[in-house]
């Protein structure tokens, strides 16, 4: 029996988050795209908790792309107060291209290190 996008996505992103996990020195970095929107969250898996989340659809921008590339540059800010320098990058089982990778290109040229 073939396997939904959905059912395919949620079994890459399974085994991307049996390896990767966010800590209080390097917290997980991680990435939702929908059809309209990507949203981003820091998180400290250590404790269950969110330090900083952004999301597309607060942007301006023409493009869904252009909304990712200043969500990216919102999301360092903001860490960068919070004084998060270092990530994990958890692509939640989306391939790492197209949106996901101008993404995390604008976040590491806003100054987040992964």
């Amino acid at each position: 029996m073939a396997l939904s996008k959905t059912q395919q996505r949620d079994r890459r992103h399974k085994r991307v988050r049996a390896r990767v996990s966010g800590t209080s020195a390097r917290p997980r970095l991680a990435v939702y795209k929908s059809n309209t929107r990507l949203t981003a969250q820091i998180i400290n898996d250590e404790e269950g908790k969110t330090i900083v989340a952004v999301s597309s659809a607060s942007e301006k921008g023409k493009t869904p792309r252009e909304r990712a590339e200043m969500a990216a540059k919102t999301l360092a800010q903001k860490a960068g107060e919070k004084g998060v320098k270092r990530v994990v990058f958890d692509r939640g089982g989306f391939q790492y291209a197209g949106t996901i990778k101008l993404f995390a290109d604008a976040a590491r040229e806003a100054g987040l290190d992964f």
